[in-house]
């Protein structure tokens, strides 16, 4: 199934896609290694290490810039895909230069299926649903 959207950040990336429907905060939302801290979210104690990660839009301080930015030097975040990528989010996947596509229904998107997302085109691939 290939969605469209809107090109945020360039590049492509295929992975896991770990779906949360809550709004999220890189700030005191996850840890240096990828872990999600926040204990209000619905992927909490999950992992971000290899995986695409759908999230509704983001939230909360500027510096989440930074910990997106943080977490594509430590090669841990592989893809974002929102249905509203708001300027903290698309900020850090830009210079992070982690592939990013908003505007996509993240409803079809489940978390354990494989997906491309191509930040060129503003396309999101569900290649193998779970």
């Amino acid at each position: 199934m290939e969605l469209k959207g809107r090109k945020i950040s360039k590049g492509k990336a295929v992975g896991v896609a770990l779906v949360s429907k809550k709004p999220f905060s890189f700030l005191g939302g996850v840890d240096e290694d990828g872990n999600i801290i926040d204990k209000n979210s619905d992927v909490f104690g999950e992992n971000l290490k290899d995986k695409i990660f759908v999230f509704p839009y983001g939230k909360g301080s500027t510096v989440g810039s930074y910990v997106i930015y943080a977490l594509a030097k430590k090669g841990i975040l592989k893809g974002i895909v929102n249905k509203e990528c708001e300027p903290i989010v698309a900020s850090g996947a830009i210079i992070g230069g982690i592939p990013a596509v908003d505007k996509i229904d993240i409803e079809k998107i489940k978390t354990g299926d494989i997906i491309e997302v191509d930040g060129d085109r503003g396309i999101v691939r569900i290649i193998k649903g779970k």
